[in-house]
């Protein structure tokens, strides 16, 4: 299996994956705040001090941590992710969408691209389907409190993952690697081998990306709206579809259609390569 073509499948987290802001299962409960009351807030902060919205958000947790009394620790965190509720199909979607690649001659990986917390998705059921879980992240004091912002994911340097994946360099620390020139022949996840799923304009840069270098975008959504019809009409993204990932549904069959188009070409590459080298050993 280790020498089968990769197909990498990214996906964005909240309200793609799970039914809503995964903050909202435990979290803000546990502050007795309520999701608006929270929201608000950090909305406030970034632009008061014209800040990032994904570190007014992230210093916002640390805060009213801090003033509720209620402790920010990693495991804490963690224990939130069993709280987390999923789409219909997701629990079982990993498993059926990398069989049916294998059964197709490729190995699907699946990755999250998210700008919500690494730490709750970590303790969800399906943390374990991820090759690599790109996200945000607290860095922890020596009495194991989040204390800043270790890694910040936001909608724009969420393109810099896609990179990632694409050179194989997935440890986040590693600029050197991610930054040197490589010929596209060597690159462990070419762009065409690449789906896309997010939900919305957040995942716009990712899917734009998809579009320009030949792979695919997918918005799934909730409730249709024009918004994300506009996605489709502007040709932001390649399909839309609603967050249904049982078997059967339109996005479970067009995902499938989309890794036996790769397969084909994978299979028609690697013809055009042997017919090559045999002409060249005949001269």
């Amino acid at each position: 299996m280790s020498g089968l073509p990769i197909v990498a499948i990214m996906y964005d987290f909240d309200r793609t994956l799970c039914t809503r802001d995964m903050q909202e299962y435990s979290f803000i409960p546990s502050l007795g705040m309520t999701e608006s009351e929270f929201w608000s807030c950090a909305n406030m902060l970034g632009e008061k001090e014209h800040m990032d919205s994904i570190l007014a958000y992230m210093y916002t947790m640390v805060k009213m941590a801090r003033e509720k009394n209620v402790p920010l620790l990693r495991k804490t965190l963690v224990e939130n992710g069993k709280n987390v509720e999923f789409f219909s199909g997701v629990e079982g979607w990993f498993d059926r969408i990398t069989q049916y690649g294998l059964e197709h001659g490729m190995r699907v990986e699946h990755y999250v691209i998210s700008s919500g917390m690494k730490e709750i998705i970590e303790g969800s059921s399906i943390s374990k389907f991820f090759k690599s879980i790109f996200a945000c992240e607290f860095l922890y004091d020596e009495n194991g409190y989040g204390v800043w912002p270790k890694t910040g994911v936001n909608y724009t340097n969420k393109t810099q993952f896609v990179y990632r994946i694409n050179k194989g360099v997935l440890d986040v620390a590693n600029d050197v690697d991610l930054n040197r020139s490589m010929p596209d022949d060597s690159k462990r996840v070419p762009f065409c081998n690449m789906i896309y799923i997010g939900d919305g304009l957040s995942d716009v840069p990712c899917m734009k990306m998809m579009k320009a270098y030949g792979g695919y975008s997918i918005a799934v959504y909730q409730k249709r709206d024009t918004k994300v019809e506009e996605l489709l009409t502007k040709d932001r993204v390649d399909f839309i579809f609603p967050a249904d990932y049982n078997e059967g549904s339109g996005l479970d069959t067009t995902v499938k259609r989309i890794i036996k188009r790769m397969s084909v070409s994978e299979l028609l590459y690697t013809e055009n390569i042997r017919q090559k080298k045999s002409v060249d050993s005949t001269k």
